[in-house]
């Protein structure tokens, strides 16, 4: 059984074996890469090969810039984020903690949240502009009904057993709520904040199509205006890597958070 034991479901493995095959699955994504461009199975017009990318986006950020889209970018989902995540987690907590509240509100957000956000993009146009605040609308609207109903559930699912024992020892209504429901949640709710931070990257290409003149997004459309494939590769992977730190932050912190909940940072 020893041979299978990492077979077993949630057990645990050695963290230099995590590390390790973590590595490995970029090291075989850049070997299948390698592969089908130095052969040229694939036109390097539709698909370049490693180290011209490398060298493309070295020029990008030397000599035209890319930085300065990476920031107008970070600014872009960062504050359309933290407005949902405002906004998102009193009002989750309290639809997960009050029934009155989930009945008003989870079914016209469950309704809103079927609507893509770039069908949105006229309308954010004609109510806000063409300027940041358009864009960050579309961030903060992609974003905010699927967070809003995560951390309800999150909530949702606090124990009951914990609650009634809580009453039962006199705890009052709002220390029920203060000191066992807000405490039980909080992982979920750091956890779905996570998630919805790369939610919120996702809509960033999005968000810039339209009358952007800075951000990745917009230099990826611009790249592939001019057939630039190694450009917009370079601008995939640098969302990527963006959203990788953000993922190791976020685990960093709830491992500081939470010990007890058994998840380390970085993994």
């Amino acid at each position: 059984m020893v041979k299978y034991k990492f077979l077993t479901p949630k057990a645990e493995i050695p963290k230099g074996l995590h590390w390790t095959l973590s590595i490995l699955a970029f090291a075989v994504l850049i070997a299948v890469w390698s592969l089908l461009t130095y052969t040229e199975w694939i036109s390097q017009l539709f698909l370049p090969t490693p180290d011209k990318t490398v060298r493309d986006g070295w020029l990008l950020f030397t000599n035209f810039g890319l930085l300065q889209d990476v920031w107008a970018s970070v600014f872009r989902v960062t504050t359309g984020f933290l407005i949902a995540a405002l906004v998102a987690v009193p009002l989750g907590i309290l639809m997960g903690s009050l029934k009155i509240c989930e009945a008003y509100a989870e079914p016209i957000m469950s309704f809103i949240r079927y609507m893509p956000a770039s069908a949105f993009i006229p309308l954010f146009i004609l109510w806000l502009g063409i300027g940041e605040s358009e864009k960050i609308a579309v961030i903060l609207f992609g974003t905010f009904f699927p967070l809003t109903l995560m951390i309800m559930d999150v909530t949702k699912n606090v124990a009951h057993d914990l609650i009634d024992t809580a009453y039962t020892l006199g705890v009052s209504r709002l220390g029920v709520f203060r000191r066992v429901i807000l405490p039980a949640s909080l992982p979920g709710i750091v956890d779905s904040l996570r998630i919805a931070f790369g939610w919120a990257w996702t809509y960033l290409v999005v968000a810039e199509i339209v009358a952007a003149g800075s951000g990745l997004g917009y230099m990826i459309m611009q790249s592939q205006r001019f057939l630039k494939t190694s450009h917009i590769i370079v601008g995939i992977i640098v969302i990527g890597v963006i959203g990788i730190i953000i993922d190791l932050v976020f685990k960093f912190w709830y491992a500081r958070m939470f010990p007890w909940m058994g998840k380390r940072g970085g993994r």
